[in-house]
């Protein structure tokens, strides 16, 4: 395990990626309160997908990563950034040690990891996405340009965890189904899709210029 601690460098922009409902709840006594393992494989393909020879690095907090089975854990195929500001955290049983991981102590010492990312998701949690929706979009340092929202219609679940309303003072503008598709580089099914009795729609919004 690898630990780094330096200054941010310039890099890609950021995407999002992440499911909510229409009040943005994304999670429940720290688990997610849907089970949707098709929108689960849209996530991993998404994250994974990129050229040969190069990898997406996913980005996430301490909550998340210990909200993976260990099992699944660090995501296959991906370089694993785990933020925590304990530098002694332990980040526990792998399934793949194989597998790159690394912990960083806050956002912007994680940015070192993305010199040889093909894109970088940031897959959560709150804290993250708020954090990360904050970073200024001038002055060369990396800020969140795009999100993956798979926009959970119905039921409207009981949610203890939100993300922040992205989009409250107009900033963001919803792409066409195309886009979306150009974008992630695979068929994305259009419109509401409905699996367990959960109705969903995949978009993608991008910050206006």
């Amino acid at each position: 395990m690898k630990v780094i601690n330096t200054k941010t460098l310039n890099m890609s922009r950021l995407t999002i990626i992440v499911a909510a409902t229409k009040s943005n709840g994304i999670g429940q006594g720290s688990k997610l309160p849907w089970r949707l393992p098709k929108e689960m494989k849209y996530f991993a393909q998404v994250t994974t997908q990129a050229p040969v020879g190069h990898k997406n690095l996913v980005l996430m907090g301490r909550t998340t990563w210990e909200s993976i089975p260990p099992k699944f854990r660090p995501l296959p195929n991906r370089l694993n950034v785990v933020i925590s500001r304990n530098k002694q955290y332990q980040l526990g049983p792998q399934n793949d040690a194989s597998q790159s991981i690394i912990l960083a102590d806050s956002l912007d010492s994680s940015f070192v990891a993305a010199e040889a990312a093909n894109r970088i998701f940031i897959i959560g949690g709150a804290s993250l996405y708020r954090e990360s929706l904050l970073l200024p979009t001038s002055g060369g340092s990396p800020f969140v340009d795009r999100i993956l929202l798979t926009r959970i219609v119905e039921p409207d679940f009981q949610c203890d965890v939100f993300m922040p309303d992205f989009n409250a003072k107009d900033e963001w503008l919803k792409s066409t189904h195309n886009e979306l598709q150009d974008w992630v580089g695979f068929t994305v099914p259009e419109g509401i899709q409905e699996e367990n009795g959960v109705k969903y729609e995949f978009q993608m919004w991008t910050r206006k210029a």
